[in-house]
């Protein structure tokens, strides 16, 4: 019975690396920082275009509840996809980071290309 729960965790696991990897190469991001621990959190804020200094908001008890929230939605506008969708790629994420990877989304850009007026460029670091 262990065994059986081991590789059903271990596929979902690889499951998850595949999305994350699939997503980061939608956004012309390298695929391989999916599995570097916090590499690929620097890689999900360069994608959503916020500051390199979120990574320290997200160390915070309760503050990183609201700030992986908004990081989650700022990836979904980047994608072409609303609020919902980044509520659920917080709550949900085995379901849609998934949708995000392997569907027909295509990045935009930082925000969903929002206005130069309410998004900051691209961080060059």
């Amino acid at each position: 019975m262990k065994a059986v729960v081991l590789v059903i965790e271990l596929a979902v696991i690889v499951f998850m690396i595949a999305s994350v990897w699939m997503v980061y190469v939608k956004a012309d991001q390298p695929g391989w920082a999916a599995i570097v621990p916090i590499y690929n959190t620097l890689i999900q804020l360069r994608i959503i275009g916020r500051p390199w200094w979120w990574l320290l908001l997200l160390l915070i008890p309760v503050v990183n509840l609201v700030v992986l929230l908004i990081v989650e939605i700022d990836l979904a506008k980047s994608f072409g996809k609303g609020t919902g969708f980044g509520i659920g790629m917080a709550f949900l994420p085995f379901i849609f980071w998934p949708m995000l990877a392997f569907g027909s989304a295509q990045y935009l850009g930082p925000r969903g290309g929002a206005s130069t007026a309410t998004a900051e460029a691209t961080p060059a670091w």
